[in-house]
């Protein structure tokens, strides 16, 4: 994403993880329905508690990264999609079959996608939760893992 991403301004904690690994990875729904490929490196590894999250993706957080949308495509299945956009323009894609959340979009581009629906392991190092204040009352959170009240700030990124 380029510093005038429109992405970048509407979130302002916006991290772009320099560490992120490139590699392909193949992803698909709960049924096999839609099938899609990653190639690139996974950005600002999220688990976000936010009950807006928690009924997004039907659990107790959405587990996401964020993506380079040139280095996704789908490899199937797309005729099975379906869309939830919200007024900002940001939006998830289902599979229309099985219900499975695949991706999060901004501007009906893809920018990141759901964890739980890799193939592969993505080998990431930290996934930062977020909106912990807010998580569900019988949810435990894994000892020693970053958690944030709130959403990030800049000074977070580091």
């Amino acid at each position: 994403m380029t510093p005038t991403d429109p992405l970048r301004s509407y979130l302002p904690y916006y991290q772009s993880n320099e560490r992120g690994m490139s590699m392909s990875l193949t992803g698909e729904c709960f049924c096999g329905a839609v099938k899609y490929e990653v190639t690139g490196p996974l950005f600002d590894p999220l688990s976000c508690h936010c009950s807006r999250c928690r009924k997004a993706f039907s659990s107790q957080s959405s587990n996401y990264a964020r993506i380079d949308p040139g280095g996704f495509r789908w490899v199937s299945g797309e005729e099975n999609l379906t869309a939830y956009v919200g007024t900002h323009g940001f939006g998830l894609l289902f599979c229309r079959i099985c219900g499975s959340t695949l991706c999060g979009t901004f501007n009906e581009s893809v920018h990141g996608i759901t964890l739980g629906c890799l193939n592969e392991d993505p080998e990431l190092e930290e996934i930062h939760h977020i909106f912990v204040d807010s998580k569900a009352s019988w949810e435990v959170l894994p000892h020693g893992v970053k958690t944030f009240s709130e959403g990030r700030t800049p000074t977070d990124r580091r």
